[in-house]
């Protein structure tokens, strides 16, 4: 990996930590203003969302088949899968990060469960 890359990899990994999930103060340090995400509940939430009482599930999660695409100077798209070790549920993700003036902050997300399947 690229150091762009490593960077982008650590802060995926940052957003999945269950310390972060359940904290609204430490995910809006990862979350742009913009942020919006097509969940795999099948729901729709945009930044808001994780202003207060919404925390995401703290279960242990691993990221696997991590790979980045540069859109262009100022944004990537990442595409993984996520074990969920407490469920035994895969899902694919998605996520578009932007870099502003604060750093790389998470614009775009989508969770799809998976039947296993996985672009290497």
């Amino acid at each position: 990996m690229n150091t762009l890359e490593k960077e982008i990899y650590a802060l995926e990994c940052s957003h999945l930590k269950p310390d972060v999930r359940v904290s609204p103060e430490k995910l809006g340090d990862v979350l742009d203003d913009e942020f919006f995400e097509f969940g795999s509940s099948g729901g729709a939430f945009k930044r808001v969302d994780y202003n207060g009482d919404h925390p995401l599930n703290p279960d242990p999660m691993e990221i696997n088949f991590f790979t980045m695409h540069e859109l262009g100077p100022a944004a990537v798209l990442t595409t993984y899968q996520v074990h969920n070790h407490k469920t035994g549920r895969l899902t694919n993700r998605s996520s578009v990060w932007k870099k502003r003036s604060n750093g790389w902050k998470l614009f775009f997300h989508q969770g799809t469960i998976s039947n296993g399947d996985v672009f290497e």
